[in-house]
C-alpha cells in the first residue's frame, strides 16, 4: 500500500475486491503497534452486516477507492473480531492465516556459545 497515505483519509472510502466487485466502505484503519504503519482496514460490508478485516499491505488506492487483491467471498469469511478494539497478536495471526500471508520471521537470537547460559563461566579448579 502507498505509505504516504494518511490512514484517516482511508475512512469512508469505498472498497472493491480484485474483480472490481464492491465490498463495502472502510470503517476503521488499524496501525501496526511497532511501526505505526497502517496494517488492516475494517470494511463495513453492508448496512446491517459486520466489518471484515482486510490487509492493507497488498492493497492499493486506485482512483480514490481501496482495491483489495482478494475475492469478496474470502473477505466476507474473514474472522470477525468487532471494531473499535485493539487486535491482539493471536487475532492478527488468525487474519494472516486466513489471507495466506507470510508472517515476518522472528528476530535472530543473539550469538552465544551452545551449551552455556549467558553469564556463566566454567570454573577453574
Amino acid at each position: 500500500m502507498q505509505t504516504d497515505i494518511d490512514p484517516r483519509h482511508l475512512i469512508g472510502r469505498k472498497a472493491f475486491d480484485r474483480n472490481g466487485t464492491k465490498i463495502g466502505t472502510v470503517d476503521e484503519v488499524y496501525l501496526d503497534d511497532a511501526t505505526g504503519v497502517p496494517e488492516w482496514a475494517a470494511i463495513r460490508t453492508g448496512l446491517f452486516s459486520r466489518d471484515a478485516f482486510v490487509p492493507l499491505e497488498p492493497s492499493e488506492l486506485v482512483e480514490g477507492n481501496l482495491k483489495v487483491p482478494y475475492d469478496r467471498s474470502l473477505i466476507k469469511d474473514a474472522p470477525d473480531f468487532g471494531v473499535g478494539r485493539h487486535l491482539s497478536p493471536a487475532q492478527e495471526l488468525q487474519l494472516y492465516h486466513h489471507y495466506g500471508l507470510d508472517l515476518a520471521p522472528p528476530p535472530p537470537l543473539p550469538d552465544r556459545p551452545f551449551g552455556k547460559i549467558a553469564g556463566t563461566e566454567d570454573a577453574e579448579p
